[in-house]
C-alpha cells in the first residue's frame, strides 16, 4: 500500500533533499513547536514526570539512560514523523530514534538535549494472504510480531532474540532464518521513508528510489526513518507445527576451544540453508572468588525432524553439561532461545570482528585474547562475551537473488562475524579509561579479515563498518543524494564512514 498523494507531494523531485541549510536554533523551539503541532500527549517534556522517565529508561544501555532529551515525540503515523523531521530540521537539532533500543552504542538510540522520536505507538503488524506480505511498523518487537503472526502460519525473517525491534532490519539483520532466506533486510518489498527534511517517499526495488531502498538494507539509520515495512514472509506453520529440530547446548568451560573448533569447521563445511547455528562464550567475573568462570553455549537448529549427524556432529560430540534438544516450531525459536525481556541496569560496549571458516586458530586466538583482557581488568568488569555466526554462501546467494543489499558481502565458502561485548558492573556508567584503552587493544588483536564485512549491529561506534561493506562506494553517493546538506551525520549519532 502507497502512501497518500498528500505525503507524496511533499517530497521533492527525484527525493533528493535540497542544499538549503536551516538556521540553528534550540531544541527547545522544536519541542514547543512540535507540541502546538501535535499536542501534549504525543510530544512529551520532562514536565510529563513518571510517563517521560520511562521513556528515557527504555534502551538497553545505561549509558544511554543517561542521555536526557529536550522532548520525546511518540508518533501514531507516518505523519507525525514527518511533521517532526520537519521541525528538527528547520531548528537543526539534534536528534534520535528510538524502536527496540536493543542497540548498545552510545548515542544511536537517545539524544542528550534533542528530540528523541520514540515508535511505542506504532507496533501493528499485520499478513496480506493476497499479496502474501507482511506489513509492519518499527515499533515492535519481533517476539511480538512472530506471536502475531504465528496463528496464520507465517513469520517474518527477524532478530534471533524476541525483544529486539526493528533497528535489526536498517542494519541487514542476521535470524536463525538466514540461512536461507538471506539478511532480514533482504525480505523488504516496499518502506515508506521520511527523510531529513521531513519529505515522505515509498521505496522499492523498481522505483526511483531504488537505491535508497537498496542503502536501507544495512545502511542503519543514515539514510531516513523507516515507518512502514512490506517484507516478504517466511511461511512457518503454526506454533503447533514442529517443523524444526534444537535447541542449546551448554558446555562445561573446559572445553570452550573443542567448541570454537567445532564452529571453525561448521562455517567452512556447512552449506545446508536448512541448519543454523549460534555459539556464545562469556567469561565472568567471579568476584567473591577472584577469578573468571567460562560459559559455552551452542544453539543449534535444523530445519527438518532430527539433527543431521554429519552438520552437527562435532557439536553433539563435545561433553555437555547440560542438553536442551527438541522438535520445534520456529515460533518456538523466538520464544525461548533467549531471554523474553532485556538485562537491563548495566552498560555495554560492543565490537565487531570476523574469522574465515576453517581458521581453527584464530578462532582460539580470539577466546585467549578475550581472557586475557577479561582477567587484566576484572575489577572493572562484570562480564564479557565473543559470539560467532556463520554467514554461508546460501545466505549470500539468496540476497543477491532478491536484488542485493548494501553490504554485499563476497561468496567466500563460509566466514563468521563476530560480536566482542564487554559489560561493566550494574549501575555503573561511565567506562573507566583502562577498559576503554583496553577494549582498543583488544579490538587491535581480534582483528577482522580484510574483505569481509563487519555486522554494524554488533559494532564499536569507532569501526568503520561501512567501508568494509561490498557497496560502500554506492553508499556514500546514495547518501549524498538524499542529504546533500549531511544533516544527519550532523545531527544524530550512527555509524562513521559517510
Amino acid at each position: 500500500m502507497s502512501i497518500p498523494l498528500l505525503f507524496g507531494l511533499l517530497a521533492l523531485t527525484l527525493g533528493v533533499v535540497g542544499d538549503e541549510t536551516p538556521e540553528a536554533q534550540s531544541p527547545q523551539s522544536a519541542c514547543a513547536s512540535l507540541q502546538s503541532l501535535l499536542g501534549a500527549t504525543i510530544v512529551q517534556t520532562p514536565a510529563a514526570g513518571s510517563s517521560f522517565q520511562t521513556i528515557v529508561g527504555t534502551p538497553l544501555n545505561l549509558a544511554n539512560n543517561e542521555l536526557t532529551p529536550s522532548c520525546v515525540v511518540i508518533p501514531q503515523n507516518t505523519s507525525h514523523v514527518s511533521t517532526a523531521m520537519k521541525a528538527i530540521y528547520k531548528t537543526k537539532s539534534r536528534y534520535a530514534v528510538l524502536a527496540g533500543g536493543h542497540s548498545a552504542m552510545k548515542g544511536w538510540n537517545a539524544v542528550r538535549d534533542g528530540v528523541l522520536i520514540y515508535f511505542r505507538d506504532m507496533k501493528a503488524v499485520s499478513y496480506d494472504s493476497r499479496k502474501d506480505t507482511i506489513t509492519m511498523q518499527p515499533g515492535v518487537r519481533w517476539g511480538e510480531a512472530v506471536n502475531t503472526l504465528a496463528p496464520l502460519g507465517v513469520a517474518p525473517v527477524g532478530g534471533r532474540a524476541a525483544h529486539v525491534g526493528s533497528g535489526f532490519l536498517l542494519g541487514g539483520g542476521i535470524s536463525f532464518l538466514s540461512p536461507s532466506l538471506g539478511y532480514g533486510a533482504d525480505l523488504y518489498k516496499e518502506l515508506d521513508v521520511v527523510l531529513v527534511d521531513g519529505s515522505v517517499v515509498t521505496a522499492t526495488a523498481n522505483n526511483k528510489y531504488s537505491d535508497l531502498f537498496r542503502a536501507l538494507k544495512g545502511g542503519a539509520n543514515r539514510f531516513g526513518i523507516v515507518t512502514r515495512y512490506e517484507l516478504y514472509p517466511f511461511h512457518s506453520g503454526k506454533q503447533s507445527d514442529k517443523t524444526w529440530f534444537g535447541g542449546t547446548i551448554t558446555y562445561p568451560g573446559s572445553f570452550v576451544e573443542d567448541v570454537l573448533r567445532a564452529t571453525a569447521r561448521y562455517t567452512k563445511n556447512v552449506d545446508d540453508p536448512n541448519a543454523t547455528i549460534f555459539v556464545t562464550l562469556e567469561h565472568i567475573v567471579n568476584a567473591p572468588a577472584n577469578k573468571i568462570d567460562t560459559v559455552v553455549q551452542a544453539n543449534i537448529f535444523y530445519h527438518g525432524k532430527s539433527l543431521p549427524p554429519k552438520i552437527f556432529g562435532d557439536f553433539l560430540s563435545i561433553p555437555a553439561s547440560n542438553k536442551s534438544l527438541s522438535a520445534l516450531s520456529y515460533a518456538d525459536i523466538v520464544a525461548n532461545t533467549f531471554p523474553a525481556n532485556d538485562d537491563h541496569g548495566s552498560t555495554y560496549l560492543y565490537g565487531a570482528s570476523t574469522r574465515r571458516g576453517g581458521d581453527e586458530k584464530a578462532f582460539v586466538d580470539a577466546l585467549n585474547f578475550n581472557l586475557n583482557f577479561t582477567e587484566s581488568l576484572k575489577r572493572d568488569l562484570a562480564w564479557t562475551a565473543l559470539t560467532f555466526t556463520p554467514i554461508p554462501d546460501s545466505q549470500i546467494k539468496a540476497g543477491r537473488a532478491r536484488g542485493g543489499n548494501a553490504i554485499d558481502a563476497p561468496l567466500t565458502g563460509g566466514y563468521a562475524v563476530m560480536q566482542i561485548m564487554q559489560t561493566l558492573p550494574v549501575g555503573v556508567v561511565d567506562v573507566p579509561p583502562a577498559v576503554a584503552n583496553g577494549k582498543k587493544k583488544l579490538l587491535s588483536q581480534i582483528k577482522p579479515v580484510p574483505g569481509l564485512p563487519l555486522f554494524i549491529n554488533e559494532c564499536d561506534a569507532l569501526q568503520n563498518v561501512f567501508a568494509t561493506y561490498g557497496g560502500y562506494d554506492f553508499l556514500k553517493k546514495t547518501y549524498k543524494k538524499y542529504d546533500p546538506t549531511r544533516f544527519n551525520i550532523g545531527h544524530t549519532d550512527g555509524p562513521i564512514g559517510l
